[in-house]
């Protein structure tokens, strides 16, 4: 948490609320919160915010200035939020960025981050070219049929490890991959390059169909994510089988949820999901 569809709802709110505000002010409560480019930090006094986008997990905000643009990157990792004044936030102390913000509908932006397994990176065009080479694979919402099922039936490997593989799929987690693969009707253990085209196909409408879902729904708000202006994802009101182990299959096939121990937690239903026909 947060995974690809929370930082969606996270680039929307900002873009929404602050595209061409312009940045008055910096406070930088630690300096290891930036990961590169705290020399450059003051070149964003008196900038344009002009674009916010996502890659995977991360946010980059594009600032303008004198016909150069840069970028500030926002890793949200396991419990970094972007937040608005608006929202109320559990141990302020917490909040190690606060950028001021003239002329958009929110006055500031924090970046608040208590185990602080995310940074703020501070790149110029090129840098965040190279940053999005080196972490992150292709988009699940963009890439094409034809490189998807490329990529799967050239892996091999377990099916869920790779979804979570961010080199190679950029911004699924541990609670989506669950959910697709259930409603894909695949094991969490399947061989990747052994499924048949048809289940690849499957699992690729269902990737798609889960992730805009969820961002739909504003995310899934199981721990600690918020929004920028505070507000809760609902998408884990849909959970089919996340946290769910023991409770009957949604499927009503007459089993149970079960919970399989591999590098994360899976969780899966041993009848919709069962090895058989799954490779």
């Amino acid at each position: 948490m947060p995974e690809l569809p929370e930082a969606e709802v996270v680039a929307r709110q900002i873009r929404a609320r602050l595209l061409g505000a312009t940045l008055t002010e910096t406070w930088i409560g630690r300096a290891d919160i930036v990961r590169e480019g705290y020399r450059h930090r003051t070149w964003y006094l008196g900038s344009e915010l002009r674009s916010v986008e996502r890659f995977g997990k991360s946010v980059a905000l594009g600032f303008e200035k004198n016909n150069e643009i840069r970028y500030v990157v926002a890793e949200l990792g396991m419990t970094g939020l972007l937040l608005f004044p608006s929202a109320q936030t559990k141990l302020p102390q917490h909040v190690h960025v606060q950028m001021t913000f003239a002329g958009g509908q929110e006055s500031a932006l924090r970046y608040w981050n208590p185990r602080r397994f995310g940074r703020l990176s501070l790149l110029d065009r090129r840098g965040l070219d190279h940053y999005r080479a080196r972490r992150f694979g292709c988009d699940p919402l963009t890439v094409s049929w034809e490189d998807f099922h490329q990529l799967i039936k050239g892996r091999r490997g377990r099916l869920k490890p790779l979804l979570m593989h961010q080199q190679a799929i950029a911004g699924i987690g541990n609670i989506y991959a669950n959910e697709i693969l259930f409603r894909a009707g695949l094991h969490p253990n399947a061989q990747a390059s052994r499924l048949p085209i048809a289940r690849v196909e499957r699992l690729y409408r269902m990737t798609r169909e889960v992730l805009q879902e969820a961002i739909a729904c504003g995310g899934s708000s199981v721990r600690d994510f918020f929004a920028p202006d505070g507000t809760e994802g609902q998408f884990k009101r849909r959970h089919l089988v996340y946290g769910k182990e023991g409770m009957a299959c949604p499927n009503r096939c007459g089993h149970n949820i079960r919970r399989l121990q591999s590098e994360r937690s899976s969780f899966f239903c041993p009848a919709c999901q069962g090895r058989k026909g799954n490779p």
